[in-house]
């Protein structure tokens, strides 16, 4: 497996990255990108100018995961937006591989942090199907994991949950956000 750069030149690769899109992100109960074209609007939006889209090619050119990245705050922090990881081929290190190189990047290009909101559409946490105010601080410190949601994965690779907007995707259902430190600070 090596991590390139996804470029507008790509063409087998930029389809794959949109079904990718639209099949990894199925089971979380987000409508982001119901369908193909979706799925390659979003793609075609990360190739643009101060953005990063890295895949995870295999020795075929399968395209087995990707992740993007949007320069935000000046170049200071960088949006990590998406990740997703082809089933059948996760918790074998891909995603975990695809942050680093992200980070890597981020912090040759001079970024501090990278962030990212990890939404819960479909109550995977403990943050989820309930009103958090007016204690939002309070719920977020008690925060669980009850569904396998990707927050904790993003834990495990040096993101810091830093805060919470309920109800950003209806209802009981907030948007989680982490950060991480990459580059210098000062």
């Amino acid at each position: 497996m090596k991590i390139a750069d996804i470029r507008p030149q790509d063409a087998r690769l930029i389809v794959q990255a949109a079904n990718l899109l639209v099949e990894g992100f199925q089971d979380t109960g987000s409508s982001s990108w119901p369908d193909l074209p979706a799925g390659l609007q979003e793609v075609g939006e990360l190739l643009q100018k101060d953005r990063i889209a890295l895949g995870a090619v295999n020795e075929s050119g399968l395209l087995l995961g990707w992740i993007g990245g949007i320069r935000q705050y000046d170049g200071h922090a960088w949006e990590l937006h998406p990740l997703v990881v082809k089933t059948g081929y996760r918790s074998q290190g891909i995603g975990r591989t695809l942050v680093a190189s992200l980070e890597k990047r981020v912090a040759e290009l001079g970024g501090a942090t990278i962030y990212l909101g990890t939404d819960d559409e479909n109550y995977r946490t403990s943050l989820s199907g309930k009103d958090l105010y007016p204690d939002v601080l309070q719920n977020l410190l008690n925060i669980e994991n009850k569904g396998n949601h990707p927050y904790q994965f993003y834990q495990k690779v040096g993101f810091t949950v830093t805060g919470v907007i309920p109800d950003a995707n209806g209802p009981g259902k907030p948007d989680i956000f982490m950060a991480k430190r990459v580059g210098g600070v000062g």
